[in-house]
C-alpha cells in the first residue's frame, strides 16, 4: 500500500534533501510539504516536484492548527516527517524567541493534530510520528568524553538546543501518555547540498568564492561530527521503515573534525576545483573572531544502537562529502547568489564583523 506523508519544513535544506530521496524511492508514495517560507525555506529546493501527481505544497505555519487538522483530513496523512524547525545558534543567541515558537509550540501543535487525526482512525498500526532534533540537547563533550548516546542526560546550552530538547520531551511525553506512535532522532551536524548560506560550511565556500573573510570562532577548536545530508535521509527512511515507537536513534556520520581543519580542507579543495578566485591561496582568508556565547567545545554521536538494531551506517566520509558539498556550491550559484539578500547582509554584519578580533 502507498504512503501519505506531511514533510513540515520540506523546503529547507535537510527537509527537501529527504522529499527529494523519499519520492525518488517510493514514487507510489504521496508526499505532502508544510513549509512557511521563512529565510531558510526555499520552493526552489523542490522545483523538480512540482506538478507530479503523488506531491504536493502547502505554505503555511506549523503553529495554525486548523492548517494542519484540514491537512491530516483530506490528505489522509499517516506519517508525519517533522523537519520544521529554527535551526542557528547564532540566531537563537540575537533572537530567541522564534525558537520557542516554533520548536516548542509548533512541535506541540503536531502532536496535538496527529494525536486526535490517529484517535479518529482508531489508532492504526502504521502510522508515525517522526521528529527530527540534533545532538546539540546534550550538551557538550570534554575531548575524551565518549560520544553522545540514547541515554546521555539532556544539558542544552543555547536556546536553540534548548528549544529542541523541550520539543524532544513532548514527542517523548506524547508516546508515553496517549501511546502515540513517535520517534526521535537526533542527528550531528548535517552538511550538503540546499544548505542555506549561514551555515559553517556554506558560508566558507561562498566567502572563499567572493574574496571575503573566513570568520572562525575563538581558536578553530571546536570539534564536529560531521554528516553527509544524504547519509541522515538513507537513515531516517530506516528509522520509518523499521523503528519502534517510543524509542529514540542518534545519527552520526562518524567524522569528527575540528572547525579549523574543516576550514582548511574546504580551502583546499576550492582552490583546487574553482577557477578565477579573488584570494589565492584562499587560506589567506581565515580569520579568527571572537567565540560565540556559550559555544559548545565538542559533539560526538554514537551510532551504535541504528547501526546494530536497524543495519544503517554512513557510507560518505567527510573528505568525499566536502568534494561533493563544493562542487555543488561551485555549479549552483544561481541558487545561493539570490539568498545573500541585505537581510543576509545585515545578519552577518552584525554576527561577525563586530565580533571580529
Amino acid at each position: 500500500m502507498s504512503r501519505k506523508l506531511l514533510v513540515t519544513g520540506g523546503a529547507g535544506f535537510i527537509g527537501s534533501n529527504f522529499v527529494h530521496h523519499w519520492c525518488k524511492t517510493y514514487p507510489d508514495d504521496r508526499v505532502v510539504v508544510l513549509d512557511a517560507l521563512t529565510y531558510a525555506g526555499n520552493r526552489g529546493n523542490l522545483a523538480s516536484l512540482e506538478g507530479k501527481e503523488n506531491f504536493r505544497f502547502v505554505r503555511g505555519d506549523i503553529c495554525d492548527r486548523t492548517l494542519v487538522d484540514k491537512l491530516l483530513q483530506t490528505e489522509n496523512i499517516d506519517i508525519i516527517a517533522h523537519f520544521a524547525a529554527e535551526s542557528h545558534v547564532d540566531r537563537s543567541i540575537l533572537g530567541p524567541g522564534a525558537f520557542v515558537q516554533t520548536n516548542v509550540v509548533g512541535t506541540f501543535t503536531l502532536l496535538e493534530a496527529f494525536r486526535q487525526h490517529w484517535q479518529t482512525n482508531n489508532q492504526p498500526l502504521n502510522y508515525r510520528f517522526l521528529h527530527v532534533s540534533t545532538d546539540e540537547v546534550y550538551g557538550s563533550l570534554a575531548p575524551n568524553d565518549p560520544a553522545f548516546c540514547e541515554t546521555t542526560p539532556y544539558a542544552p546550552n543555547s536556546p536553540y538546543s534548548a528549544s529542541k530538547a523541550g520539543s524532544d520531551h513532548l514527542v517523548r511525553a506524547y508516546y508515553h501518555t496517549y501511546g502515540l506512535p513517535a520517534i526521535i532522532t537526533n542527528c550531528s551536524n548535517n552538511y550538503g547540498s540546499y544548505q542555506f548560506p549561514e551555515k559553517l560550511i556554506p558560508l566558507m565556500c561562498i566567502n572563499i568564492l567572493m574574496g571575503k573573510p573566513l570568520p572562525i570562532y575563538g581558536d578553530g577548536k571546536n570539534v564536529r561530527d560531521w554528516l553527509y545530508v544524504n547519509d541522515h535521509c538513507s537513515a531516517i527512511e530506516v528509522v520509518i521503515q523499521r523503528g519502534t515507537p517510543g524509542e529514540t536513534y542518534n545519527i552520526g556520520g562518524n567524522n569528527e573534525v575540528e572547525n579549523i581543519n574543516l576550514v582548511q580542507m574546504l580551502c583546499q579543495l576550492m582552490d583546487e576545483l574553482a577557477l578565477d578566485l579573488p584570494v589565492r591561496p584562499s587560506q589567506n582568508l581565515i580569520t579568527f573572531v571572537k567565540d560565540r556565547l556559550g559555544h559548545d567545545r565538542r559533539y560526538a554521536i554514537n551510532s551504535n544502537k541504528l547501526q546494530t538494531q536497524l543495519g544503517w551506517t554512513p557510507s560518505v566520509t567527510v573528505e568525499e562529502g566536502l568534494r561533493l558539498t563544493v562542487e555543488w556550491y561551485l555549479t549552483h550559484r544561481d541558487w545561493w547568489e539570490p539568498l545573500l539578500s541585505e537581510e543576509y547582509q545585515a545578519y552577518y554584519r552584525k554576527n561577525y564583523l563586530q565580533s571580529a578580533s
